[in-house]
C-alpha cells in the first residue's frame, strides 16, 4: 500500500475542500441551530458526483475505491461532520441499489440517487433491535406478485425529507435468524408509511431523524433487492463500508478542531506570552496530531483492505471505526479544552465537532460491539498471522 495520495486522489480532495469551504462551511452553524436539512447543498454534492461517491459508472456514480471515497469524505466532514455523514449514509443507499437490485430497477432508480436528484435512507435498526440487527421483526409477507410491510424502525437519517427508504425486512421465521432477512426498496411516499416527529438531538442537527412504521406497505416483488434472505448479507457489506465512512467523519471533524486548536493557542495571550509558547500546550497538541494520523492510516488501510476484497476486511473496518471514532473524539475534546471558555460557547463550532461527533461511537455497531469482532477474529485460530 503506498501512503502517498495519488494525482487522482489530491484533485478529488481539492475539490471537496473547495466545495466544502464555500458551500457547507459558512451554513454550518445555522443547520446546526436551526435544525435546518440543506437539500440543496446536498444535491450540488450531488452535481459534483459526492452523492455517487462509489455507485457503479453504468448507474451514473463515479466507480470510486472506498479509499477514494475516504479522502473526499474527510473533507467535507472538517466542514460540517453532521451533512458529511448524511452523505456517506445516501451513497451507502445509493451503492446498494445500484449493486444489487435487478437491472431495470437500478436503471430506474440508480441515477436519480447518484445524482442528488433523488435522496435515500437505509432502514436497519428497530426500537428492539440495535446492534442486534439479526433480532430485527419488520415483516415483508409475500402476496402475489407484491409483498406486504409490517413493522417499524427508528433513528432513520434523513427520514419524511428523502424519496427512497432501503428497508431490511424479515421474509422468514425468527427462528431463521440472519437468513431469514431480506432487503427491500420502498418509495418514501408509499401508502401506509408514517413518520414520526423529528428526534431532539445532541448532535447531528442538520439532519432529520424519525421513527418510520410501516402498515400494510405494499412493495412490487420486483423491488427486492437480491433473492430472499440475502437481505442481512447487503447490510454487512453495507456496514463494512459504513464504519469506514464514519470513521472518516471524525478524522474530518478533529482535523478541523485541531487546524482550529492550533490557531487559537498561537493568538491567545496569557501571562504575557501566547498559549502556543507553553510546553504543556505544544505536548498537547503532538500527541492531538500523532493520534490523528494515526486514525487517518487505519482508517485508510481498513478502506485499502476493502477494496481489495480481503477476507479479514471486516476486522480492519470495525478496527477502523474502533479506533478513530474513539481517538478522534478526544482531540476534539482537548481542542475544545484549549480554547478554555471560548470553546464551550456557540461563537466557536467546537462544541458543535464535539457534539456531532459523539453519535459516531454508538451508529454503524457500537464501539462495544465492534471489540467483540475484533477479539473473535483474535481468537479465531490462524487469524493471528493474517492480521499481523
Amino acid at each position: 500500500m503506498d501512503f502517498n495520495l495519488t494525482e487522482d486522489q489530491l484533485a478529488f480532495r481539492d475539490a471537496a475542500r473547495a466545495f466544502a469551504h464555500k458551500a457547507m462551511a459558512p451554513h454550518a452553524a445555522q443547520w446546526d441551530a436551526e435544525h435546518l436539512f440543506p437539500v440543496e447543498v446536498i444535491q450540488q454534492a450531488g452535481e459534483l458526483g459526492f452523492c455517487g461517491l462509489y455507485t457503479p459508472e453504468a448507474q451514473g456514480g463515479l466507480g470510486l475505491s472506498r479509499l477514494d471515497t475516504s479522502v473526499i469524505v474527510e473533507e467535507l466532514a472538517a466542514a460540517c461532520p453532521s451533512t458529511a455523514a448524511y452523505i456517506t449514509i445516501h451513497n451507502m443507499v445509493s451503492w446498494m441499489v445500484s449493486s444489487f437490485a435487478q437491472p431495470e430497477v437500478a436503471d430506474e432508480f440508480g441515477p436519480r440517487l447518484a445524482s442528488g436528484e433523488w435522496l435515500g435512507s437505509y432502514c436497519l435498526t428497530e426500537p428492539g433491535a440495535g446492534s442486534d440487527a439479526a433480532s430485527l421483526r419488520t415483516r415483508a409477507t409475500r402476496e402475489g406478485d407484491a409483498y406486504l410491510l409490517n413493522g417499524s424502525k427508528m433513528f432513520i437519517s434523513g427520514a419524511g425529507s428523502t424519496q427512497l427508504l432501503v428497508v431490511m425486512a424479515r421474509t422468514g421465521s425468527m427462528e431463521s435468524g440472519a437468513k431469514g432477512i431480506s432487503a427491500f426498496l420502498v418509495p418514501a411516499d408509499a401508502e401506509g408509511i408514517d413518520y414520526a416527529p423529528c428526534e431532539n438531538k445532541l448532535g447531528w442537527n442538520s439532519q432529520p431523524t424519525r421513527l418510520v412504521t410501516f402498515e400494510q406497505v405494499r412493495i412490487p416483488a420486483h423491488y427486492r433487492l437480491g433473492e430472499e434472505g440475502e437481505g442481512f448479507k447487503f447490510a454487512m457489506k453495507g456496514l463494512d463500508g459504513g464504519r469506514i465512512n464514519i470513521a472518516t467523519c471524525s478524522i474530518g471533524a478533529a482535523q478541523a478542531a485541531l487546524n482550529l486548536a492550533s490557531q487559537y493557542v498561537q493568538e491567545r495571550q496569557q501571562f504575557g506570552q501566547p498559549l502556543a509558547e507553553f510546553q504543556t500546550v505544544q505536548f498537547k497538541l503532538a500527541d492531538m496530531l500523532t493520534e490523528l494520523i494515526a486514525a487517518r492510516q487505519m482508517v485508510r488501510l481498513a478502506a485499502f483492505k476493502l477494496d481489495q476484497a480481503d477476507p479479514e476486511a471486516t476486522a480492519y473496518c470495525a478496527m477502523a471505526k474502533r479506533f478513530a471514532t474513539d481517538v478522534c473524539f478526544q482531540v476534539i475534546d482537548e481542542a475544545l479544552q484549549l480554547h478554555g471558555g471560548y470553546g464551550y460557547i456557540r461563537d466557536y463550532p467546537l462544541e458543535r465537532y464535539l457534539r456531532d461527533a459523539r453519535v459516531h461511537r454508538i451508529l454503524e455497531g457500537t464501539n462495544e460491539v465492534m471489540r467483540l469482532i475484533i477479539a473473535r477474529r483474535l481468537l479465531k485460530e490462524g487469524v493471528l498471522e493474517v492480521l499481523n
